[in-house]
């Protein structure tokens, strides 16, 4: 053989997610793809004087992993200054607010994110709760829902709120009974009131940021993510220049567009023209809806009212709209991914779906979150080849015995019919999952093990949440991996290692399948490799 091979991976345990042949103990790589899987011998002659070759010593090599629902432009924004989310009470959060605004100059905000609902426990969000620990300096909180903020009484007259306003999707400045704002802002139209005046990071930080977080994302074992917007400044522009920068990016994005109630024929052709944006590492790959927004904000559409009267609407005022607007979609052979929370959300989707007639259109959608769900909504994940994309960490948002926010406000009954990832994988659905990074931490291997254990990994003392709907080692690996793939249309070339696919590849110290989960979440990922570049190396 006259070809060589730029990499040969040897003496591992190779979990190759490949049917035909599923395990193997060596890899060889060439120009970004995989050209031969084997033992020992089967690659040994793909071996030349310039071949890298790396000595696994006994590590599990896995398809590379990705991230199935993540924010990583959007969330350098989204998770900006300081992090709430040890802020257990209103004495935690108003103590760290206080040092926060001893130190402030003249001019300064507090930005803060991963502010827990239960931190109010049970009193309605209010600036009043906040302001005076503030001393004046105005303060704006993202919630770890990422779709609700806390806004301080100085930060909403900055920005000129004073009371109700009028969206074209279901957003809400809430307001007290005099019709003077909380500080509580509800979905984006709400929180992007407060824009104009909050702080903007300059261009030169911002790329320096991003390549530091997808660096730090590779040295996970993550090899790509789908990216659920486009949001923020010039992001493609950005993209173009990280890779100008530095070249091709570690991690490969797979951005989707949003498409928000009140588009015009006009604004769907535009997001069909911008499929087309593409990079090295980075693609436009889709477009994200919203059915709903959030439990706790009182946003999911769910089929009966939570504790509060709250959750009979959708997201989109008209959802035949929506419905229409998908099947445009689907005309032009652009994949969707809706975000749907609620039951009836969930149920629209799907009816929506299943109202085209040609199978190959039907394949090209997929629900994000589905937090819950009835039985008989189930099989019709498969039936209609319609993809469910999970975030297992988000359970730690919840407490087993029900006494958290989430499930006190849809009740026990949809409580106890939560995050089903097993039952989803049992009916035969296509289950992807993934972080909801910044919402939760980006590490897959928390991820992994969380799908496992139904709790958080090393917190052997909480109850895990519904722990029947538990995946297996290899279930949840697959989420990641061959689920991944199928998911974007991908599996061709994607998800398994396999001559002709794709060498990104993730090794790990541990067995992901066969190592306990609380282990595996602690287990160094020894190597990280991206379209045949070594991108992180333990």
């Amino acid at each position: 053989m006259s070809a060589t091979a730029d990499t040969v991976l040897t003496n591992g345990r190779v979990h190759t997610l490949d049917p035909g042949r599923p395990s193997a103990g060596a890899v060889a790589v060439k120009d970004g793809t995989v050209v031969a899987v084997g033992d020992a011998s089967d690659v040994r002659e793909w071996r030349g004087a310039d071949t890298e070759v790396i000595d696994l010593a006994g590590a599990t090599l896995t398809p590379g992993l990705v991230d199935g629902h993540s924010h990583p432009v959007f969330g350098l924004e989204m998770a900006t200054g300081i992090d709430l989310s040890g802020c257990h009470d209103l004495d935690a959060l108003r103590a760290t607010l206080a040092g926060a605004a001893r130190t402030a100059a003249p001019g300064d905000w507090i930005l803060g994110h991963g502010l827990d609902h239960n931190t109010f426990g049970g009193r309605p969000v209010h600036h009043e709760l906040i302001d005076p620990a503030l001393g004046g300096v105005p303060a704006f909180l993202r919630l770890y829902d990422g779709h609700s903020a806390l806004a301080s009484g100085p930060a909403l007259a900055a920005a000129g709120i004073d009371g109700p306003r009028e969206f074209a999707q279901r957003a809400r400045v809430v307001c007290d009974p005099d019709r003077r704002p909380t500080g509580h802002l509800v979905e984006p139209a709400a929180m992007e009131l407060m824009e104009p005046v909050l702080p903007r990071e300059e261009p030169a930080p911002r790329r320096a940021r991003l390549l530091k977080l997808l660096h730090e994302m590779a040295a996970t074992g993550l090899t790509g993510a789908h990216v659920m917007d486009l949001q923020g400044v010039g992001v493609l522009d950005l993209l173009a220049a990280c890779e100008e920068e530095g070249g091709a990016l570690p991690v490969r994005l797979r951005l989707a567009p949003w498409c928000m109630p009140g588009i015009d024929a006009g604004g769907l052709d535009h997001l069909v023209e911008l499929q087309r944006a593409h990079g090295r590492h980075w693609r436009v790959g889709g477009v994200k809806f919203f059915m709903d927004g959030t439990v706790e904000g009182g946003t999911a559409w769910l089929e009966h009212a939570d504790c509060h009267g709250q959750g009979t609407e959708a997201f989109w005022p008209d959802p035949a709209a929506y419905t229409a607007a998908v099947h445009h979609f689907a005309r032009a052979e652009v994949r969707t991914a809706t975000h749907a929370i609620g039951d009836a959300a969930v149920r629209h989707v799907l009816d929506t779906v299943e109202l085209l007639t040609d199978r190959q259109q039907r394949a090209l959608h997929r629900i994000e979150h589905i937090e819950t769900v009835p039985t008989g909504q189930l099989e019709r994940f498969a039936q209609l080849s319609v993809a469910a994309s999970m975030q297992p960490t988000h359970t730690a948002y919840t407490r087993a015995d029900h006494t958290d926010e989430w499930s006190q406000r849809v009740g026990e009954e949809r409580a106890g019919r939560a995050w089903r990832c097993r039952d989803l994988r049992d009916a035969g659905a296509t289950l992807v999952l993934g972080s909801d990074w910044p919402i939760a931490h980006f590490d897959p291997r928390e991820v992994l093990a969380t799908a496992r254990l139904r709790r958080l990994p090393g917190r052997p003392e909480t109850a895990p949440v519904l722990a029947g709907q538990a995946l297996t080692g290899l279930m949840a690996l697959e989420g990641y991996t061959s689920h991944a793939a199928r998911a974007v249309g991908e599996e061709h070339v994607a998800g398994r290692i396999a001559p002709g696919f794709r060498a990104d590849l993730t090794a790990f110290a541990v067995d992901p399948v066969a190592a306990p989960a609380d282990e595996l979440a602690e287990a160094p990922v020894v190597l990280t490799m991206t379209g045949g570049t070594v991108v992180h190396r333990a």
